[in-house]
């Protein structure tokens, strides 16, 4: 069987490394157009702030790698045009300019995502920069050397610790974000607030309910004037964080996609056509938590799309489990870890959603030390499930938020959550852990409400 790659970052790499595991003899080549693979994008903070010194240790294989156990690596190739009909592309080599035309058996589509580019006035601009693959990281860490304020637009995950990064490195920054809270697609506004006042408490300038709707180059002085809805901010660089878009125009008409192009695909990553997968940002993934599909662009679910693809393009060997969109950051000392739906996300996605908050010492007050924890849990009023959580603390809880991630995938509930086994040590936790803590917390309001009714 011959396998063509196109892309080749977590997913792709995941994929490769599958087919040779089971199939060392299969013929795969894999296309990518720029010079490097398996770039870290989620290390840029840490580059930024100095945590790691050098950006090119966030690269986790080579091509190399790959070339030893068996692919055919041809980085700087840009694959033009694909018929998935005569199983044919048409490739460029980037440094000849050389034109050609190579054939597939099985197509393994891990093209990745983009930085969504709003169409605005001065968009292009030289202080006008994007973060996402190794040559951006490199550009906006030599910039921020000579420009002491920066404004980040938009307040995802990026943009927060982006913020940071900065924050942390005696910059002056400025966060706009468009909705009413920042990592709106992550926690509910309790924990935004919270999340909001620490970074203004480390010197942040944060706007809420700001659209960003021009940039202005002042190159006289060195300067960009970003416009928005309400007013105009000054500052001497701009980095553009508004999300991420499938690249998937090469496929666009042959293969089905939902209403924002990413590629829709079946338990075995197989999309409509049948010698065609896709893994990783490219494609939808399937959200367990509100039993539908959507696009969340992660790492975790490139590799594990990735490694499913290489996997099954042999036949349906395992199906794909689905995500709860599991992430962690840290931020100022603190952690934040979310999993699953907000109470906001539950209730547009039609659920009859509540939660409830936890509060509380994550260990015995006896114990020489101890932090304040914040659980918000999230769960359907109908049939008790378990729908999402979202975890902050100095003390590091991120791996709790596998267990909620556990729970979501398993349709656990409340009521399992509340008493299931977990130790007790006081280094660690109170008799109860702090997460059956919350969930017997969720059962106490809704006895209440039934109270009230």
């Amino acid at each position: 069987m011959k396998v063509v790659i196109v892309g080749c970052t977590h997913a792709g790499i995941a994929a490769a490394t599958e087919i040779f595991k089971a199939h060392p003899d299969t013929e795969v080549t894999i296309y990518e157009r720029n010079d490097n693979v398996s770039f870290l994008s989620c290390g840029i903070s840490l580059y930024l702030n100095g945590q790691v010194k050098r950006l090119e240790d966030m690269f986790y294989a080579t091509p190399e790698d790959l070339a030893k156990q068996g692919a055919k690596v041809r980085i700087r190739h840009d694959v033009l045009s694909i018929d998935t009909k005569t199983h044919q592309l048409i490739v460029e080599n980037l440094d000849n300019k050389k034109v050609f035309t190579d054939n597939y058996d099985k197509l393994i589509m891990s093209t990745g995502s983009y930085v969504v580019v709003p169409p605005l006035m001065g968009i292009d601009d030289s202080h006008v920069l994007l973060c996402k693959i190794y040559e951006q990281a490199k550009q906006i860490y030599t910039s921020a050397q000579t420009h002491k304020h920066i404004t980040i637009v938009g307040g995802g995950y990026v943009g927060v610790e982006l913020a940071e990064a900065y924050a942390d490195t005696d910059h002056e920054v400025t966060l706009i974000q468009s909705h009413g809270q920042v990592l709106n697609n992550y926690v509910d506004k309790t924990l935004s607030d919270q999340i909001t006042s620490l970074l203004k408490k480390h010197g942040v300038h944060v706007y809420l309910n700001e659209r960003v709707e021009a940039f202005q180059g002042d190159d006289q002085n060195d300067k960009v004037i970003i416009q928005t809805d309400k007013t105009s901010h000054e500052a001497d660089l701009a980095i553009v964080s508004t999300g991420f878009m499938a690249n998937t125009d090469l496929l666009r008409g042959q293969v089905d996609m939902d209403r924002h192009g990413a590629i829709l695909i079946n338990d075995y990553l197989q999309t409509s056509n049948p010698d065609v997968y896709a893994a990783g940002d490219a494609c939808i993934s399937h959200f367990n938590p509100a039993h539908n599909d959507a696009y969340i662009p992660l790492a975790t679910n490139a590799v594990r799309q990735g490694a499913l693809a290489g996997k099954n393009i042999f036949g349906e060997v395992q199906k794909y489990m689905g995500t709860q969109a599991t992430s962690a950051m840290e931020l100022f000392g603190y952690t934040l870890a979310s999993s699953g739906l907000t109470v906001a996300g539950a209730k547009k996605e039609g659920l009859n959603a509540a939660s409830v908050v936890y509060k509380g010492n994550y260990r015995p007050s006896y114990m020489p030390t101890t932090d304040m924890l914040t659980i918000v849990l999230v769960y359907d009023r109908s049939n008790r499930r378990i729908l999402g959580a979202q975890l902050y603390s100095k003390h590091e809880v991120a791996q709790s938020v596998n267990t909620i991630s556990v729970c979501i995938q398993n349709n656990n509930t409340i009521d399992d959550l509340a008493f299931v086994d977990m130790l007790f040590q006081p280094h660690y936790d109170e008799p109860f852990n702090y997460l059956n803590l919350v969930a017997q917390l969720a059962i106490e309001q809704g006895r209440q409400a039934q109270k009230v009714k």
